[in-house]
């Protein structure tokens, strides 16, 4: 699986970015099992309100399918936190 992500906006404005290859990675298994955990591929969180919060468009392709979403980093953690954690620590 190839997977984008990018983050921009809250208070700093600053922006972060990651391309990964799980395929490529020892923890390549780990993120493609979490991305299943989520359904990913039919998933679409609601972004948080606010402006000061980072907001993040993750792309992942998998073969024939491609998905995009998008969400706000907003503290409540869970599942989709953990997500933008390992990609941080893994890219």
């Amino acid at each position: 699986m190839k997977i984008s992500a990018r983050a921009c906006g809250g208070f700093a404005g600053l922006a972060q970015s990651y391309e990964l290859d799980t395929s490529s990675l020892a923890e390549g298994p780990a993120l493609e099992t979490l991305l299943r955990r989520l359904d990913f591929f039919g998933a679409a969180p609601s972004c948080a309100i606010g402006a000061d919060l980072p907001r993040w468009e993750i792309t992942v392709e998998d073969g024939p399918r491609c998905h995009t979403v998008f969400l706000r980093e907003d503290g409540s953690g869970g599942e989709w936190q953990h997500l933008l954690d390992r990609l941080r620590e893994t890219g």
